[in-house]
């Protein structure tokens, strides 16, 4: 069985090839990668794939017997074709199986909804394909407020618009494992599944972040007008508003869903102070 990761370079893509190998081998994995050199260190076969190029899909896909599509980074109106190129060239050289990551989040209602929208229409897209297919649905990466942490520890806060909202954080290393399970394992065939872990408030992760690192952190609620002006401020208007969206769906409840991950993975999800453990000692490792 040859399986297909790509956007391989990237964290997601690299912990799911990480993930696969001790279950199927590194002669049976294919890294796809837009720039193939950044996926060298990964010690598997690798293939160029550019989203926006159907005809690097083409070859890339060729022998392949499933393949997990990391859904792509870019602004919603391009990310639906890009998502095609894929789905169409693995019909094309008759792929069996297509993995998707998609993501939790409220299909309309804030700054973060189109692209939401953008991945339910590449559910679509797969579950209308005519290939056996799989969808996991991520929760919010706990790693970004970790490598925060100065920020946070410089402000003597967590500040963002998510008031007592709870949101279900899991990790790269997390979804890595649960779906290196969904595309070698016929049973999650057909179905959808939210990969998430605990659901906890910002007030909760600045406890935990206390708890792990000696911090004094606590969560300062702002208005979502405020805190989209200044992450725009910071991070320019397209990205500024799309986190602002993500932590104005927090706020509204969009992102505490039930979890599916131990139905997927066959153990629970770990504890935010057990993922912010395990990253620590992964970049203490490297």
């Amino acid at each position: 069985m040859k399986i297909a990761v790509t956007s391989a370079s990237g964290k997601l893509g690299a912990s799911i090839v990480k993930h696969l190998i001790p279950l199927i081998g590194k002669n049976n994995i294919i890294a796809i990668a837009r720039t193939p050199q950044k996926a060298e260190h990964l010690g598997v076969a690798i293939r160029k794939g550019d989203y926006n190029s159907r005809e690097d899909f083409d070859t890339a896909l060729k022998g392949i017997d499933a393949v997990l599509l990391v859904s792509g980074m870019d602004a919603p109106d391009k990310r639906i074709v890009q998502h095609r190129n894929v789905i169409e060239a693995a019909k094309l050289n008759g792929v069996k199986k297509i993995v998707y990551t998609s993501i939790v989040g409220a299909e309309k209602g804030n700054a973060f909804s189109p692209i939401v929208q953008t991945n339910r229409q590449t559910e679509k897209d797969i579950q209308n394909s005519g290939l056996e297919w799989s969808i996991g649905r991520n929760g919010i990466y706990i790693e970004p407020d970790i490598e925060y942490l100065d920020t946070y520890i410089k402000e003597g806060e967590i500040r963002n618009c998510a008031a007592e909202g709870k949101c279900t954080y899991t990790s790269r290393e997390e979804l890595g494992y649960a779906y290196a399970k969904m595309l070698i394992e016929e049973k999650h065939n057909g179905k959808i599944y939210n990969l998430v872990g605990n659901a906890i408030t910002q007030g909760e992760l600045a406890d935990y972040l206390n708890i792990v690192f000696g911090t004094h952190l606590i969560f300062n609620n702002v208005s979502v007008e405020a805190y989209k002006k200044e992450r725009t401020a910071a991070l320019g208007d397209f990205m500024g508003t799309v986190i602002a969206g993500i932590y104005e769906g927090i706020k509204e409840g969009a992102n505490a869903v039930t979890s599916d991950f131990e139905i997927v993975a066959g153990r629970p999800h770990k504890s935010t102070v057990e993922m912010i453990k395990a990253y620590i000692n992964f970049a203490n490792s490297i």
